[in-house]
């Protein structure tokens, strides 16, 4: 996995807040939206293995020369050729890619249009983690960061929706609210823009089309995009909306309930928020009755620390699965007795819990939701997963300054199932609602408890 993002979103920030009363829209973590994230968003998500990404300066190579962009084009598919977990590259002809795509790269006109090209190439792979940056795209995956106009997108009953508008953002102070659909972009119809990005995808999935919603505003910061939007009454308008980037934190939330449930939203993880639930979870979360955890804009993150706060609720020494590289090489994670970041005991709860996902939830917390279920520990409710499950260790540093992420490690369940390409079907499917938007009501939170009511 890789961080969160962009839904991506792969494996590798804290406040109480209230969940109860938070849309099922949280703010999605970039890699599950505007980076995929799932450019995954997404997903989306640093190498669970624990290895730092290489942090090695440029050599000075400028994509402004025909030599520059050649040597950081061959660089980018030498790299995915001798890195790539899948010597199939996933049905891809990939020395045909090098083919088609080198003589692209070498005549494009700009930096933009050059990594424009790279990311067509990376694109064909389909693969949600293994994800190509300009320079001055490259960002810390704790500290998510997108360009984007304000607004979060998803695909709701058939529709581009809104599902998040920024407070005091160029979409707020036009009137775009949560729940109005996006008709046009450009002049041209929302659902064309899709196909067209679908289209340029030898083999498109579901992760494909969410990244292609998610990323329907993309553009370069200090561009403009022109939106047509239906509202609530059916009423047509048209703005010009400024992009812009936008950085968020990682964070875990806990609400508990009146009734002595809690409900605990994870946006991803990471050892921060691995730690920060060690802290909360003697006073917050031990003598809870049962538990909702959201994992419904967790686009996964480190594997130590999903594998730490898995470990507050499974046997010390459960399999959490393995990962191997395309050498056989591999490695097995296991719950624990003593955190592995502060060396102090876990402790262990057998409370009944309730998961909730979405198209976003992806990588290291499809990890956690599958084993979870499988031990018999959970019941997992709202919609399938993304399906994105692979690892990445060690982020590529390229000649001018760009980044490379190649996933190296693929992964199955301690049941020996592939969880990449292969998305969690919910125990109970609970499908958003554009009326639920305007209410700012969460349909799904409320099924979660419902059923615990019942379980425990």
């Amino acid at each position: 996995m890789s961080q969160s993002g962009e839904q991506g979103t792969g494996f590798r920030g804290m406040s109480h807040c209230s969940c109860r009363n938070k849309p099922w829209f949280s703010w999605t973590i970039i890699t599950l939206l505007l980076c995929f994230l799932l450019s995954v968003l997404v997903v989306s998500i640093y190498p669970f293995l624990g290895v730092q990404a290489r942090t090695t300066e440029s050599a000075g190579v400028s994509t402004a020369t025909r030599e520059g962009r050649l040597a950081v084009f061959d660089d980018v598919w030498q790299t995915i050729h001798d890195r790539y977990y899948d010597p199939g590259f996933r049905g891809i002809d990939w020395e045909n890619q090098k083919t088609v795509f080198r003589p692209e790269a070498a005549e494009a006109g700009s930096s933009q249009a050059f990594y424009t090209v790279l990311q067509q190439m990376v694109g064909s792979l389909s693969d949600a983690h293994t994800r190509v940056y300009a320079p001055e795209e490259k960002f810390d995956w704790w500290k998510p960061r997108f360009v984007g106009v304000g607004m979060t997108l998803r695909e709701v009953e058939g529709s581009v929706v809104v599902v998040r508008v920024e407070p005091h953002s160029p979409p707020d102070h036009v009137g775009i609210r949560p729940g109005d659909i996006i008709e046009a972009v450009h002049g041209t119809p929302a659902f064309s823009l899709i196909q067209q990005r679908l289209n340029r995808q030898p083999q498109p999935r579901e992760s494909s089309r969410l990244h292609a919603v998610a990323m329907l505003m993309e553009g370069l910061p200090e561009t403009t995009v022109e939106v047509q939007w239906r509202d609530k009454k059916g009423v047509l308008s048209t703005a010009r909306l400024p992009r812009r980037w936008y950085q968020r934190p990682l964070s875990m939330h806990i609400q508990r309930e009146p009734n002595e449930y809690a409900v605990l939203e994870i946006d991803a993880f990471t050892q921060a928020i691995a730690i920060n639930f060690a802290g909360e979870f003697p006073e917050k979360l031990a003598n809870a009755r049962g538990i909702v955890v959201d994992l419904r804009e967790n686009g996964g993150g480190d594997a130590e620390a999903m594998a730490e706060i898995a470990s507050f609720f499974l046997p010390e020494g459960t399999d959490l699965g393995e990962f191997s590289d395309r050498w056989g090489s591999s490695f097995k994670l296991l719950t624990r007795a003593r955190s592995l970041f502060s060396h102090d005991k876990i402790t262990h709860s057998k409370q009944p819990l309730i998961l909730l996902t979405s198209d976003r939830t992806s990588s290291a917390a499809e990890i956690f939701a599958a084993t979870l279920r499988a031990r018999d520990r959970a019941r997992i409710i709202g919609t399938e997963t993304c399906g994105c499950v692979l690892a990445i260790r060690t982020r590529h540093t390229l000649p001018d300054g760009g980044a490379l992420d190649v996933s190296e490690l693929d992964y199955q369940t301690a049941e020996g199932t592939h969880l990449e390409g292969h998305s969690l079907k919910p125990d109970q499917l609970v499908l958003p609602q554009r009326s639920d938007l305007y209410k700012r009501h969460d349909r799904t939170i409320e099924a979660g408890l419902r059923l615990l009511r019942v379980w425990s």
